[in-house]
Order: structure tokens, then sequence, then C-alpha cells
């Protein structure tokens, strides 16, 4: 069993030993890992995708102290693109967090000791002081940077931590015998957004837990609190013009310095590798009154899936248009055609991916395109679910916009931006005046692969595709 697991167990025979002699052992679910120390293993941060380089604790589902049994969540981690709950393969105890709720850790490092009895959860949380007071007396200067960061960082979040285990201890159903507040990693978030205190809140999801539902139907009630209170002081007194005047947008301090989530910083260091790769534009304008009568007569099918199933048909007769170039040196003939289309989330970006577009259906794509979104929003996209795109779909035509360029992503050989579909006057072939639906697809690739006349022929290729979109499979 332990040459299975590539670990020995060590005897508890003494502390000592066991600090000098850390194994490994595997921790599910977020591909993370933890390390046996005799009874007692380390939680390490896992790696959630191949660009994480650290995570941020959402929630810890277990408190310290909590029994926990094999395959029970723990804890939900927040990577550069999703939140992920990760599991545990043993049965133990939560001696110890090392890394409290909101705060981030590098992969790899350590934030929480697990305790396979009652009786080493003394020892385990013994070892938490000692490992922290040796850290801190081996890197003073760097002991001191991180206390200042935290000093001025983190006391407004433990004072909304506190207030709301109060709050909940007295009044909400969903508080665990007054230990936490049992929220969604989402409801938590957007709880803080909105401003919302969670202990006012009362939970309609599973064992009382709250859910995002429950944060919008709290806000709406205070909502119309509020107004109620307001018009009834209007009553009472004459209204000024002044007070017509719109409040500054809810959870915005004007002149605040606001540090990147987490998503943003992956978002950030992606445009910044994208600089490095030498790209080039080309444009074209496409007719799509055939690809509008179709949208309107297909019921269930969404326009993303449409211009993702055109895309990747088109993509087929040009190969090298789907390609990338990772090293610099050589490129790849991608053997799939993976659609990713940009989302734009709360927080930043992200681009989930329609696998296979050019195999599957348009029903079958609107169905997954929904579901993809929704757990877009809800951060709980798996990795292959975001980071498998062969060839990149930007949509801003919804806001009206009718033009734009996109930034290549990296690993990726183009990407496409698409506008607004508007009625033009256009002269047709016998000189005629006549009005059409147009928009204008600008298309970004890495020019170390992919050259003018690639872009060019695939462009007319997909323009055929979507004037008579007869190739589209049911």
């Amino acid at each position: 069993m332990a040459h299975l697991l590539h670990t020995s167990f060590l005897p508890s025979s003494s502390s000592a030993a066991v600090l000098r002699r850390p194994q490994t052992h595997i921790f599910r679910v977020s591909r993370g890992r933890v390390r046996v120390d005799a009874k007692i293993r380390e939680i390490f941060m896992p790696a959630l995708s191949s660009t994480m380089t650290e995570g941020k604790i959402v929630s810890w589902i277990k408190t310290e102290g909590d029994k926990l049994a094999k395959g029970e969540s723990v804890v939900v981690v927040e990577s550069d693109k999703a939140d992920m709950d990760v599991e545990t393969f043993y049965d133990g105890y939560l001696a110890k967090i090392m890394v409290d709720e909101g705060g981030v850790a590098p992969v790899g490092s350590a934030i929480a000791l697990l305790a396979e009895s009652e009786d080493e959860i003394a020892e385990a949380q013994a070892k938490a002081v000692t490992a922290a007071s040796s850290g801190s007396s081996s890197s003073t200067e760097t002991a001191s940077t991180t206390a200042t960061v935290a000093t001025s960082v983190d006391p407004p979040r433990t004072e909304e931590k506190v207030k709301v285990g109060l709050t909940a201890a007295a009044v909400h159903p969903a508080s665990e015998g007054g230990k936490r507040i049992v929220a969604s990693p989402y409801a938590k978030k957007l709880a803080k957004e909105l401003k919302v205190e969670l202990g006012t809140v009362v939970g309609t999801g599973p064992m009382g837990r709250i859910v995002a539902k429950d944060v919008e139907a709290a806000l709406s009630a205070a909502a119309a609190l509020s107004a109620a209170t307001a018009l009834s002081a209007a009553t009472a007194t004459a209204a000024t013009p002044a007070a017509a005047v719109p409040p500054p947008a809810a959870g915005v301090e004007l002149g605040s310095v606001v540090p990147f989530t987490t998503m943003q910083g992956a978002v950030s260091k992606n445009m910044l590798e994208s600089l490095s790769v030498p790209t080039f534009q080309v444009g074209y304008t496409i007719t799509t009154n055939a690809l509008d009568a179709l949208y309107k007569k297909s019921k269930g099918v969404t326009m993303t899936a449409l211009l993702a199933k055109a895309t990747a048909l088109a993509l087929v007769k040009h190969p090298v248009v789907n390609s990338s170039c990772r090293d610099g040196n050589s490129f790849t003939y991608n053997s799939s055609i993976n659609i990713a289309v940009a989302v734009a989330i709360d927080g930043g970006l992200i681009t989930p991916v329609l696998q296979d577009a050019d195999k599957a259906d348009i029903y079958s794509l609107s169905r997954k395109w929904k579901e993809l979104v929704d757990k877009a929003r809800a951060k709980q996209l798996q990795p292959h679910e975001y980071n498998t795109g062969t060839f990149t779909l930007s949509n801003l035509g919804m806001f009206g916009v009718d033009r734009f360029d996109a930034i290549l992503p990296p690993g990726t050989g183009a990407i496409m931006a698409v506008g607004a579909s508007q009625p033009t006057v256009v002269a047709s072939k016998d000189g005629r005046i006549g009005m059409k639906n147009q928009m204008q697809v600008n298309v970004t690739a890495d020019h170390r692969v992919i050259y003018g006349a690639d872009l060019a022929q695939f462009l007319q290729t997909l323009a055929k595709i979507i004037e008579d979109p007869k190739d589209f499979t049911f």
C-alpha cells in the first residue's frame, strides 16, 4: 500500500522525527499534494491550471477541529480562472488553518494541517506555531514586508469576518452551531461586492446554505426599505432638485487604488506575453441576412453557436489558421478545432471552449455554450473547458460596436473580433442600390505562422459559409 501511494508511513514515536522527515501523499480533486508527517499531514495549495502560480482561499468549508471523512470538500480555492473545491483522500481532523479566507499562497505551500486523530490536533497546532516562528526568524526582512502589507490590507477583511460570525451566531440558521456562516463561494463574493451583510441573509439552499439568489433578494428588500423610507421623508419635507441626482455606482470609491484580483493578474500576465508575438490584422465585411434568418427560425440556437460553427467549418479548409506556435522554432497543426469565445465576467475575462465545433450540430453547440457560460459566471469551469482553445472569437456586436481589434491570446494562432450586424446601403453587381445586413470582422494573427494571403482566403471562405449557411449540420 505504501508503495502504491509513493510514500512510507512513519511511526508516531516522536514529533521531532516527524518534523525532520516529511514524506509525500496524494491530495485529490484539485491536483494538489499532501505531505505526510507520521499522523500529521500538510495540506498544500494545489495547482489548478498549468498557468497557476498562486491561489486564493475563497472559503474554508470546514473549520478547525472538524472531523473529515475521505472525499469531503475541505476548502474552495480560487485560481487564475475558476473556483474549485478541494477534497481529501483521508479521514482525520482539520487541526490548523494556516491561510485564512481571502489569503493568497504560492502553489505547493502549506495552507493547513490535517491530524489523524484528536490526540494529534494539539501537536499539529504546536508544529504550525514552530514553523511560523522559524520562518519569521530566518527571513526577518521578508516577514516585515509581509506584515506591512497584511496590516494595510487584512484588517478590514478580518473585521468583516468577525462581524458576520457574531451576527450569524445569534440569528442565522446556516451558521453550523455558531461556528461560521454557510454560503456558496459565489454568494460570498456577491455579498462582498454588493456590501450585503451575510448575517442578515436567510439561506434557502440545502441545510440553510446561502446562495446567490438569497443575497440578491436581501439587496432588493433593503432597496425597497430604503425607497419606502425616502418616500416618507419626501412626503414630510419638500423635495429639492439635488435629491434627483443619482448616487455614484455602488461599490466604487472614486480615487481609490484597487489591487488586481487573481483573474485580473492572470489576464495582465497573458496580455504582456502577447506583446512578444508579431501580429497583424485583416478585416472583412460579411453580409448576414441569411445567418440572421437562420437564427430567427432556429429555436434555442444562440448566435454564438452559429458564429462558432461557421468559423469551425472555415477552419477545416484552412488548417494553418487553426495552428499554433509556442516555441518560436516550430508550429503545430492542431488536430481538433476548439473555438474559444471570450466572455466578460465580474472581475475579469475568460474564454470557455466549444470543443470539436466543426463536428457538433448548432443545437448541441448552443446547449453546451449556455452550460459553459453559466459555469464561467459561477467560476466553476474546469481547466479543459477554458485552456484548450485553438482559435478565439471575441464578439462585441451586442453592444453596438461595429469594429475593433482583439489581442491574440498566448499559445494560439488567431483571434477574430466580431462587430455588430447593421443595415447598410450597398450596390449590387448589376448596379442597383439596396439594403443588406452587414458585419465587420477583424482577425489578428501570429505572423510567424500565418500570412496575409492565408487570412484573406480564410475570410473569403467564412463569408461564403455565413452568406449561404447550407452546410450547417442539424
